[in-house]
């Protein structure tokens, strides 16, 4: 399944859930989700599946993935087409 990174900008909390609204700027397609994660566990940076805790407006089908970046949390959301 190809995806397409998507910059999004938090709108906060919506039901218990993240709320991401997409700005239009769209980075690299991908063709399939897994060379992604694949490539960040070679790196040995670890990500995790936050899909279930996140909703991004006017996107049907997306994941969401957790890393760590410094000291900080870094969210990416993909738009699966």
């Amino acid at each position: 399944m190809p995806a397409t990174e998507l910059q999004c900008k938090s709108a906060g909390t919506v039901a218990g859930k993240l709320l991401f609204i997409p700005t239009g700027v769209e980075g690299p397609l991908l063709p399939h989700m897994q060379d992604w994660v694949t490539a960040k566990l070679k790196a040995k940076q670890p990500v995790k599946d936050i899909s279930n805790t996140v909703l991004v407006k006017g996107i049907k089908q997306w994941t969401a993935y957790e890393e760590k970046v410094g000291g900080k949390k870094v969210i990416t959301v993909f738009k699966i087409t």
